[in-house]
């Protein structure tokens, strides 16, 4: 409102008109309310997508255990991309087909010590891992921290875009990993 304006309207309206437009600057300017919290996301959402995120993992768990190639096509995103405890990258169709050749098989997959963080429409998992399994490149058992990535598609559903497995040796990990915090 121009300055002139705002002077000819009686003294209680300008305060009123003053304070609207600066809350609407503020929240055009994308500030928000204090039951916002980190990233934009309540408290109350950012759990609510926590057990979504932590549901789909278990999804991606089950998957890799039975074999369920139908399940893994639907929680990776198409241009999905891993890097694998032994080095290789791989894209969705790649990993598809290895899991339904049954070049790997999974025997053990046991997850510890989660973290979920959000960023926006991206969630970051890190977990632990212990692993029994067979792939064509050989026998893969032990310890070992992973990174999942999930970003929410243009439909607002979760996707697995893309993963990282590295071995650990326990004596190596941080203290807070060993006390499981």
């Amino acid at each position: 409102m121009h300055q002139a304006a705002l002077a000819t309207l009686p003294h209680p309206r300008r305060r009123f008109v003053f304070f609207g437009l600066i809350a609407a600057f503020l929240l055009l300017a994308g500030w928000s309310c204090p039951a916002q919290t980190h990233h934009g996301l309540s408290k109350a959402k950012k759990h609510a997508t926590r057990l979504v995120i932590d549901r789909l993992e278990r999804q991606w768990r089950d998957a890799i255990l039975s074999g369920d190639t139908a399940r893994m096509n639907a929680l990776l995103a198409d241009d999905y991309m891993a890097i694998t405890p032994f080095g290789t990258l791989q894209n969705k169709d790649q990993t598809l087909a290895g899991l339904r050749s049954g070049r790997w098989r999974f025997t053990t997959l046991t997850m510890s010590n989660r973290k979920v963080r959000f960023y926006g429409r991206t969630a970051l998992v890190t977990s632990q891992a212990e692993v029994q399994a067979s792939t064509p490149e050989g026998e893969l058992s032990g310890d070992y921290l992973y990174t999942r990535v999930y970003a929410r598609d243009a439909r607002g559903n979760w996707k697995i875009v893309n993963f990282e497995a590295n071995r650990i040796d326990g004596t190596r990990l941080p203290k807070e990993a060993k006390d499981g915090r």
